[in-house]
């Protein structure tokens, strides 16, 4: 095999603008993709909960549909086919400084809308793993269903989240180059690119391998601050701030 290692460190080390180019909107995209899907599964989930059939159905027929049918499929039937049926078009969007590609927005959407049906499962665990006593406590302070979840539920499900979400997250960055069929110059189609001027194919694409674990590892140990932070054990609690948990009882005492 004819390894070219000049060819390997060059854009490993110093990588040329267009790598630059794919590794930026990679890590714009999956963040911002992740953000959509946590609104949106935070939406499903509150939502999935409650006992108003008109709610339930419709979010139990989208988190069915994005989890039963392949992402490729959703990310090219949002761009391409829904264009070609003359059913909607995305259109490059100017915000005065930079324009937003309509191939970048129908990326993000994409896999917000596939994200935000798995997260929907995720925050209806992490609620469901509330203790009920907290919510009649809650109820007893005469608090409102959106300040109970916000106060009291939510940040004790958090904990319950975290790790999860932080999975979602590894795998989003890597889902991303599948962002590459519509063309999105992210960093697989970017490695592309190069190739093709290049002929070193083996070379990059190990290098874009290595740049998807470097993300992947970086993340990983964010992921496990996250768990550390939220995770850890707390004291043993007094017998009433069992009964009500932690953080009612600071609002019973905050009265």
């Amino acid at each position: 095999m004819n390894f070219n290692w000049d060819v390997f460190w060059q854009y490993l080390l110093l990588p040329s603008d267009v790598y630059l180019t794919g590794l930026g909107l990679t890590c714009l995209i999956s963040v911002s993709a992740m953000l959509l899907g946590c609104v949106l599964g935070l939406l499903a989930a509150l939502m999935k909960l409650s006992r108003n059939p008109l709610l339930q159905y419709p979010v139990r027929f989208y988190v069915w549909l994005m989890r039963g049918t392949p992402l490729l499929v959703q990310i090219v039937f949002l761009y391409t086919a829904l264009a070609a049926g003359g059913i909607f078009r995305f259109e490059d969007l100017d915000l005065g400084w930079f324009v937003v590609p309509g191939n970048i927005q129908a990326a993000i959407i994409a896999l917000g809308l596939n994200e935000g049906a798995y997260m929907a499962e995720i925050i209806r665990a992490g609620i469901g793993a509330v203790d009920k006593g907290q919510y009649e406590a809650g109820r007893s302070l005469g608090m409102t269903f959106p300040k109970l979840m916000r106060r009291i539920v939510l940040p004790q499900a958090f904990r319950v989240i975290v790790p999860p979400l932080g999975n979602e997250f590894n795998v989003m960055l890597k889902n991303t180059t599948l962002v590459s069929v519509i063309g999105v110059q992210e960093l697989l189609l970017s490695t592309q690119m190069v190739t093709s001027a290049t002929f070193r194919v083996f070379e990059l694409y190990l290098v874009v391998a290595i740049y998807f674990l470097a993300l992947t590892t970086l993340w990983g140990f964010f992921q496990r601050w996250l768990e550390n932070r939220f995770g850890q054990s707390e004291r043993p609690a007094p017998a009433a701030s069992r009964l009500f948990g932690r953080h009612t009882m600071k609002l019973l005492r905050g009265r």
